[in-house]
């Protein structure tokens, strides 16, 4: 009795983390997906209706040029739409991390400039939007080395 029960828990273990794995993958594409729609509501097409669908019900914003929360978020996609109107956004990676997504962007305000490269943070709970990082760089005319940014 001993024997089958120590199999069958051995059996419980080796069936549980694969499943819990795939769990969380599903939820890293959920997340993705969320994230990905999200940018470019916000982002690409300024609609903060459109983009407050896929957040929760806080937004803390860590950009100390935005200001914190949904109103923060709105306030700087009527910046953009006002003074950018063309500005576009190429999302080059994506990549997730449990309740966060990465994006490495090539973002472009001014049509014909370089633009900068961003990295974007996202954590998300329950796949909604809940908090942003992003770390800024623009693109300099020469580089010391001949890689891409992106």
């Amino acid at each position: 009795m001993k024997k089958w029960m120590r199999t069958m828990a051995l059996l419980t273990c080796v069936i549980a983390v694969p499943m819990a794995e795939a769990a969380d993958a599903g939820q890293e594409d959920t997340n993705k997906k969320n994230v990905l729609a999200f940018y470019e509501k916000a982002i690409n097409d300024m609609d903060f209706e459109a983009a407050s669908e896929y957040m929760g019900e806080r937004y803390i914003q860590h950009n100390p040029m935005a200001a914190d929360g949904r109103e923060g978020l709105k306030d700087f996609i009527t910046f953009l739409r006002i003074n950018y109107p063309k500005a576009k956004s190429e999302i080059k990676q994506v990549f997730a991390d449990g309740d966060y997504v990465i994006l490495h962007v090539l973002s472009v305000w001014q049509p014909g400039t370089r633009g900068r490269a961003i990295v974007d943070i996202f954590r998300l709970e329950n796949g909604k939007v809940v908090e942003h990082w992003d770390v800024i760089q623009d693109i300099p005319e020469k580089a010391a080395n001949p890689n891409s940014m992106f």
